[in-house]
């Protein structure tokens, strides 16, 4: 997708979910993209893969806008995965073919806490019929588990797994700040 195009696309998410970002000025949002084209290139790789990116706050002390995946359900593009490298390397067969951590990097965001996913199921309802792996605490990884969360009956739960699990309807969300 063009930058530009993807502005628009950014813009017209923007002014159609304002409930997710009250006081923010699309104006301002649009100067930082332009200036950043490395961001956007992220933003594109976030869109591409179905997270339908949208602005869900604004950091005051660091002076930086949030966006974080705001697909209905875990993006598309980005399920079928185990939780991160040590995950995959330890799969003998069936390997999925990357892992959440690994691709999270390699588009450039962060995958979401299970504190921001919650404060995402505030703006509204996100996997109601899929899952998102979320940072996983060291002291659980080191054990060879890995938590991922959903939204059911108006409730977020948090599950665990083992990290080198993966689901056809498990998949995870992300976040970049601008």
């Amino acid at each position: 997708m063009e930058y530009e195009e993807l502005i628009n696309v950014l813009k017209a998410r923007f002014e159609k979910n304002m409930n997710r970002h009250i006081d923010l000025k699309w104006d301002e949002i649009e100067k930082r993209l332009k200036a950043n084209t490395q961001k956007l290139w992220t933003l594109n790789e976030m869109e591409k893969t179905g997270g339908e990116v949208d602005i869900i706050g604004y950091d005051k002390k660091t002076d930086e806008y949030i966006f974080c995946d705001s697909s209905p359900e875990s993006p598309e593009g980005r399920r079928n995965l185990c939780y991160d490298r040590a995950a995959l390397e330890s799969r003998k067969k069936n390997k999925p073919k990357n892992s959440a951590i690994d691709m999270a990097n390699e588009i450039g965001i962060e995958i979401l806490t299970e504190k921001q996913y919650r404060e995402l199921q505030e703006l509204g309802s996100f996997d109601m019929k899929t899952s998102s792996w979320v940072k996983t605490p060291l002291k659980i990884r080191k054990l060879g588990g890995a938590i991922f969360c959903d939204c059911r009956y108006d409730t977020v739960f948090t599950f665990h797994n083992g990290a080198e699990s993966y689901y056809s309807s498990r998949g995870f969300r992300g976040s970049l700040r601008v």
